[in-house]
């Protein structure tokens, strides 16, 4: 495929739903106007699922294979085993081999969605990473400093608690990093939380390739409660959530996350959304239409026109007529008798028990249509009862 070196498409490409180039946008637009360049996003499989928030940068590396750039989706085999600790409050858990092979299985068909793989190449990091000698290893830390991993601010403030800081972790900017020596890339994709990792990346490509590397960061988004979109949160809108669970999340957002997910997650013009940020300050748009308008863009994206459109319908239903969704996941509960932590756990209506408390002391969860505020409730289980999560999660017991 020819390289598209139209001006306007990098710069497109380069400055929308694009958060900082680093050292420069300018260098990056010269040497895609002169060359094919190598770049990459990397994503280590420590989920089944992937959300929006993931979306964004997957997009990005799709939108330079479009114009003929050699794009690389890398799948983190490798640098999994050692846990990306950015954002990280706590030490990850361990991942077992097992659980990386149906993450990898589960994520590549759900990017299938997004990029279209005849243009994107997949590599693994393992093929390279676990090859190699304890000597090559000690090569590639001696290039960087120690108190510049040490110096990471989420450490500074692990050891200000007295939390302990494990040395797998500083090892992993230096695994990520040697990814770009790897593969002699020109330039890598990443969120605005992978700003430390890549830059180490871009250090290691210098001293090791004799070659400049360039950073990309693309904004990440907030999730359904206003706080940074995780699996950890329980806030995602997942890209595989079934269409009208996907039209309720996105209509329970804030107002105020409405120009973001549009200019974010869908493909939506600039203007159009110009014209949207006008008319929510001016007060002459209606949020709540404006913002259905955004849910059956992000549905049709993910599902298909028809699936938003029924979507928007049983939405309605649910939240305007009141009434029980037409179709909810039915679950089988073995147990007489439950914590309702452990209930909303089981029916998946909560990613965790701890998500599961927070939920329940934000009044957040109702039983046959009663809310429910005490966390160490034993729940009778009874074939039928609806279990309801905010206004948008519902699970019948079989």
């Amino acid at each position: 495929m020819k390289t598209n070196t139209n001006p306007q498409k990098i710069k497109e490409v380069l400055e929308r739903k694009t958060e900082e180039v680093l050292p420069n946008r300018e260098g990056l637009k010269r040497l895609m106007q002169k060359r094919k360049i190598r770049l990459y996003l990397g994503i280590d499989p420590t989920g089944a699922r992937l959300h929006l928030g993931h979306t964004i940068t997957l997009r990005k590396l799709q939108e330079f294979a479009d114009l003929g750039h050699e794009s690389i989706l890398v799948i983190g085999t490798g640098t999994v085993l050692a846990g990306d600790p950015s954002q990280r409050e706590k030490t990850r858990s361990r991942i077992s081999t097992k659980e990386i092979e149906e993450n990898m299985k589960s994520w590549k068909r759900q990017a299938r969605k997004i990029l279209n793989f005849s243009k994107v190449k997949i590599k693994y990091n393992g093929e390279w990473l676990l090859k190699l000698r304890l000597s090559e290893i000690v090569d590639i830390a001696s290039h960087i400093s120690a108190v510049k991993l040490f110096q990471r601010e989420m450490f500074q403030e692990r050891l200000k608690r007295g939390d302990t800081v494990w040395m797998h972790e500083t090892l992993y900017p230096l695994l990520q990093g040697y990814d770009s020596v790897a593969m002699n890339v020109d330039l890598e994709i990443g969120g605005t939380d992978q700003v430390f990792n890549m830059l180490i990346g871009r250090e290691l490509q210098q001293k090791m390739n004799k070659k400049e590397k360039f950073v990309l960061t693309c904004p990440m988004i907030l999730g359904i409660d206003g706080r940074p979109m995780s699996k950890t949160s329980g806030n995602c809108v997942w890209i595989d959530d079934p269409a009208d669970q996907m039209f309720g999340k996105i209509m329970s957002i804030s107002d105020g996350l409405i120009l973001s997910y549009f200019e974010l997650l869908t493909n939506v013009s600039p203007q159009t959304i110009k014209n949207y940020k006008k008319n929510l300050s001016s007060k002459k748009g209606n949020p709540m239409k404006i913002k259905k308008e955004l849910a059956r863009k992000i549905v049709e994206l993910y599902h298909s026109k028809k699936g938003a459109e029924a979507a928007e319908k049983e939405f309605g239903k649910v939240f305007k007529e009141k009434g029980l969704p037409s179709r909810m996941p039915r679950v089988k509960i073995g147990e007489k008798e439950l914590n309702i932590l452990d209930l909303l756990v089981k029916t998946k209506l909560a990613s965790s028990k701890s998500v599961a408390k927070r939920l329940v002391l934000q009044g957040g969860i109702k039983l046959a249509g009663i809310i429910k505020k005490d966390w160490k409730e034993t729940v009778k289980i009874k074939k039928g009862l609806v279990v309801q999560v905010g206004k948008r999660k519902f699970a019948r017991l079989a």
